[in-house]
Parts: structure tokens; C-alpha cells; sequence
């Protein structure tokens, strides 16, 4: 039968003490949402629903064109107040998978293991094994191993108290009794909340099928309340993150120092020393080496490449046998070829640099087409932007650029041209001669030294 997946996500998240609404509180660079999202999109549903209610305008526009319902909870009159919302929405007859927006390493194969367990269960409820199950709801089994109650914590008895297995709110419920069973449900409790749990109680009674299968990891149903829940799930993904790419084969420093927000491709024999921060997608070939405190975002970065310590590359394509660093910032619209090199203190934007060209050190070079076989001396700088237009320096194959030079664009250097140190070059110049721009050299005969004025 098709699949509807409602997302709950209308809280306050008042525990986080933030203005911003809790379901959009990053992890590993996205919302938590937007992970109960894609982990939804990957079992391919017929529609999925996000329920929205404090901030609503600020999470739909954050989770714009991804083919999401969204129904807004005006009141927050607990969960199953919230799946209620959605039968204005829901494609009839549709089975239900009930996830929720702070819960956000809930995996695809978890679920799709939950959900091949549904055969002929009414209600299927993700369980898991807690150490210590105080504060959860227990599932309470008949001999049959059918669930037969979710009891919380202060209506459990000393014997129930003593099940670990515990309810984590992820549920399936099947669409052939999914409206019956929740609009039967009622507030009639201390906190006058509809709640979710009692179409357990409500299956049970009309001797329908529940069931439970139990989450093998426990850390994918933790939830986000607070900061500090926040920090100990970041902590948990990326040592999540750092055990798959080592299980690829990649050599990594220290596994507890890396960070990945994003998606991170790796080749074979890849090395990642300590604190580097991979942001959006980034692909590093085969033998790729990345020194410590990196930073790599939306970037590929091409086989037997080397990065060197406290380098930032930004949107950059980056080819083969590439040297980069350390210090150097490359920033987007950066295209190295094969063999490039990028030294300490480099800054590039939107250039293009040849197979084999050399920017050592110390310079800047913007909006910029370098081509086979240049060098670029100390302190270099592409003059590309007059204060309101940006120009583009064209420098042709085999041109070397004394150190300290200007290049006012719009400009060309021909190939094959070399530029004296020390130049300011506004007009464009022949392939295969020298040019410089050069000031007299004077010495001042009978000059001293100014001396400091004794204070009055």
C-alpha cells in the first residue's frame, strides 16, 4: 500500500533558548529537519506531510521546493493532535509512518526494516533497548510477543519499570484503520493532550495486530531538546562519519577530529590529519592528502593532490598532483589544472590557472585566466576591480611576473612575456620581451635621520 510520512515538527523548543525554531538548529551543517527529510525522500513515499506550527513561515522557507505538505498546528494539543491535523491532506487510504523533526539520525534501513515488518500489524512502533529506560514509555508484550501496551513512567508498575524496552514515537500505522484509530483518541489526561500512544490501547482493544520492532542502534532515535542534546548527537554523527570513511580505507589522524557537513566522496589511500571541516559536497581522488585545520567546501580535489595546513578552499575544482598551502585561501570559481601550485599566503577568485603554473606566495589573484607553465612572483596582485566594475587579467602560456607587481586589469601578457619586480602594468604586453615600469633610483646626498624632539 502507498506511504504517507508525517514529519512532526510544530514545537517550540523552548529548552533551547534560542529565537530560531528547533527543527531548523543545525547538525553537521543542515537543519535537523532537513535529515528526517532526506531519511524520508530515501524510502521513496507517495507524499510526506510536515506538520509546522511556532515559526511556521521561518520552516517552510527553509524547506522549500523538496515536494513537502505542510499543515500548520495552531494549537499545540499534543501528537496525536498533530497527525489529526493531517487527514485534510492525506492521501486516502495511505499507510502512515509517524517520524519526528528533532530526531534527525533516524536511518533509511532502520525504517525500511520497521516497515517490512508491517505485514498485517494495525500498528508497528520502533522500539529500542535502554540502559537506564527512566522517563520512557515501556512496551509491555503478551506472551505471543504482540504489544499489547505503551506504559509511561508514572503509570508503570514496579514490575513494568523493570522492561528496558522502550518506545522511541516513531509508529507505523496501517491505512486501513489509521483515521478510525485516531480520531477515537481523546484528552482526557493530566496535560489535556491528545496523545499518539493511546491508538496502541484503541488497536488492542478492537483485537487488531501491534507490534514492535526494536531499533538495533539506539542512537538513531535520540532526540534534540537542548543544547546539550545538540552537542552529544553532532558528537555522535561525525564519529558515525569517521568510522564509514575509515572503513573506506581513508587514514584519518584522529577519528574524534574531523568534522563533516555534508557529503565527503573519497577515492583510495586518501590521509586527513587533524581538524578539518569538510562543508556541501566535496570528492577527493585517489592519494589525496589533506593537512591539519583545512577547511574544504563544494569542492573536488584531484588525485595525488596535496593540501597543506590551514588552507581554505571554497567552490573550487581543483586537478591532479596540486600543491596548495599552507595559508593559502582559495576562494569560488577557482579551476587549478594537473599540477598547479598554490603557495602559503595565495588568495584566488574565479581563476583559471594552467597545467604547471606556480603562485608561490603572498599574492592575489582575481577573476583571472592564467595559463601552462607561469609563474607568478611574491606579492603579485591583479588590480581587477575599480570600485564599482571587475576586469579580467588574461596571462598567456610561459609568463614569469616578477614579484611585487600590479597588474591593472583589464589587462594581457602575451605569451612567453616576463614582467620586472617591482611593475605596475596598465596596458598589455608583447609575447617574449621584458617589460617593466620602473621609478629613478635616487640617494639623497647629506641626509640624516629626523630626531625625536625632546618633550617640553
Amino acid at each position: 500500500m502507498p506511504l504517507s510520512i508525517i514529519i512532526l515538527a510544530a514545537g517550540q523548543g523552548t529548552r533551547m533558548k534560542s529565537s530560531r525554531p528547533k527543527v531548523l538548529h543545525h547538525l553537521a551543517g543542515k537543519p535537523l529537519l532537513q535529515h528526517v527529510v532526506d531519511a524520508s525522500h530515501r524510502l521513496n513515499p507517495d507524499q510526506i506531510i510536515v506538520v509546522i506550527g511556532h515559526h511556521a513561515d521561518q520552516v517552510r522557507e527553509q524547506m522549500v521546493g523538496q515536494k513537502l505538505d505542510f499543515i500548520i498546528q495552531h494549537e499545540q494539543q499534543g501528537t496525536g493532535h498533530a497527525v489529526a491535523q493531517c487527514f485534510g491532506v492525506l492521501n486516502q487510504g495511505n499507510d502512515i509512518l509517524v517520524l519526528y523533526g528533532d530526531v534527525p539520525m533516524i536511518s533509511p534501513m532502520t525504517l525500511e526494516v520497521m516497515l517490512k515488518d508491517t505485514s498485517d500489524d494495525a500498528i508497528n512502533i520502533l522500539s529500542f533497548i535502554a540502559e537506564n529506560p527512566t522517563g520512557y514509555g515501556r512496551i509491555v508484550r503478551h506472551e505471543n510477543d504482540n504489544v499489547i501496551a505503551i506504559v509511561e513512567e508514572k503509570d508503570a508498575s514496579q514490575e513494568q519499570k523493570g522492561i528496558q524496552e522502550s518506545n522511541s514515537g516513531i509508529m507505523y500505522i496501517s491505512g486501513n484503520h489509521a483515521r478510525n484509530l485516531v480520531e477515537r483518541l481523546d484528552n482526557n489526561n493530566t496535560q489535556e493532550e491528545f496523545y499518539l500512544t493511546d491508538v496502541v490501547k484503541h488497536a488492542v482493544d478492537s483485537g487488531l495486530k501491534v507490534s514492535a520492532t526494536i531499533c538495533e542502534d539506539t542512537e538513531e532515535v535520540l532526540g534534540v531538546n537542548n543544547q546539550t542534546q545538540l552537542a552529544k548527537v553532532e558528537s555522535l554523527f561525525r564519529q558515525k562519519q569517521a568510522i564509514k570513511l575509515m572503513d573506506a580505507g581513508v587514514k584519518l589522524y584522529d577519528p574524534n577530529r574531523i568534522d563533516i557537513r555534508g557529503c565527503l566522496q573519497v577515492g583510495s589511500d586518501v590521509e586527513i590529519d587533524i581538524n578539518c571541516v569538510f562543508i556541501g559536497d566535496v570528492v577527493l581522488g585517489d592519494h589525496v592528502k589533506i593537512a591539519a585545520n583545512c577547511i574544504i567546501e563544494n569542492s573536488t580535489i584531484g588525485s595525488f593532490s596535496q593540501i597543506f595546513p590551514m588552507t581554505s578552499i571554497d567552490t573550487a575544482f581543483i586537478g591532479e598532483k596540486v600543491s596548495i598551502g599552507p595559508f593559502a585561501r582559495v576562494r569560488p570559481g577557482t579551476q587549478c589544472a594537473d599540477g598547479a601550485k598554490i603557495g602559503n599566503f595565495v588568495e584566488t577568485k574565479k581563476a583559471q590557472i594552467g597545467e604547471g603554473s606556480k603562485i608561490n606566495h603572498l599574492s592575489y589573484v582575481g577573476d583571472a585566466e592564467v595559463g601552462k607553465g607561469v609563474n607568478i612572483g611574491a606579492g603579485t596582485i591583479t588590480c581587477n576591480y575599480d570600485g564599482v566594475n571587475k576586469f579580467k587579467t588574461i596571462i598567456e602560456d610561459d609568463v614569469f611576473v616578477g614579484s611585487g607587481t600590479q597588474l591593472v586589469a583589464p589587462v594581457k601578457l602575451a605569451r612567453g612575456a616576463t614582467v620586472g619586480a617591482g611593475s605596475t602594468i596598465t596596458r598589455d604586453t608583447p609575447a617574449d620581451q621584458l617589460t617593466l615600469t620602473r621609478a629613478k633610483q635616487l640617494t639623497v646626498a647629506k641626509w640624516s635621520k629626523p630626531v625625536r624632539k625632546k618633550q617640553e
